[in-house]
């Protein structure tokens, strides 16, 4: 990936996922555009990257907005010269009964979660198709669209949708050399799980993953990066599920 440009969306949080696969393909020798609604963290996760002699710049980032998109392309255009990774990351999480969920809710995760994907798709495979390099797409999906849980009725349904949408685009684009391929996590210790430090409050759950323990923010990160390099070349359409053996039962 060295000499690669990548977008990465929500890589504000020091204990995200976005930062650490901004982290990862930096590492790898890729220039990173990382966005975020909160401009302020995401500054700050960039400019530790660049501390580090990395190249990485930060963009304020509505990823619902159908015109933010844009503004991130041009950004990252006129920073690095060109797009070849697109990582769709960012997402919310919501916790309610299917009964119980108000419209505004529902509206609101799949927003964030599916549409903003569907943005991030479009606007990166039109910019791929368009310079004729090709280019990877890696959905974060999520081991919620395998199975289902009590409580997700929104997220799961989200987060199915952008599985679909990965395997529709992946037949799409592949004629013009773009992969779509998605990782789906299984429980990650990140602030989306809340205190994962709390062993008592995951107890039960980390005795139903087979590998006995919460994933890590940077084993997400090295499948995400695997994915979106040259060595998953013959990936298109995949899913590589990333759980410690949980959806294996």
């Amino acid at each position: 990936m060295s000499g690669k440009v990548a977008i990465v969306t929500g890589a504000a949080s020091p204990i995200g996922m976005g930062f650490a696969t901004a982290k990862r393909l930096a590492e790898e020798g890729t220039r990173v555009v990382m966005t975020d609604i909160n401009h302020a963290e995401v500054a700050a996760r960039a400019a530790e990257l660049r501390s580090e002699g990395h190249r990485a710049i930060a963009c304020a980032h509505d990823a619902t907005d159908e015109a933010a998109w844009e503004e991130v392309l041009r950004a990252t255009k006129a920073e690095f010269g060109v797009l070849d990774i697109l990582v769709n990351n960012a997402a919310i999480s919501a916790i309610n009964h299917v009964v119980d969920i108000p419209l505004d809710e529902w509206r609101r995760v799949v927003d964030v979660n599916s549409t903003m994907a569907f943005l991030g798709c479009r606007m990166a495979a039109r910019e791929m198709q368009a310079t004729g390099r090709g280019g990877a797409i890696v959905n974060v999906v999520s081991i919620a669209s395998i199975v289902a849980g009590e409580y997700g009725g929104a997220y799961c349904a989200s987060k199915g949708a952008v599985q679909m949408l990965t395997k529709v685009l992946a037949i799409e684009t592949a004629k013009q050399g773009i992969r779509v391929n998605s990782v789906h996590p299984g429980y990650t210790a990140t602030a989306m799980l809340g205190d994962a430090n709390d062993e008592g409050a995951f107890a039960q759950t980390i005795a139903n993953i087979p590998a006995g323990r919460l994933g890590q923010a940077a084993e997400m990160a090295s499948a995400i990066a695997f994915l979106a390099s040259d060595d998953a070349a013959y990936c298109n359409g995949s899913m590589l599920v990333v759980d410690g053996g949980l959806t294996a039962q």
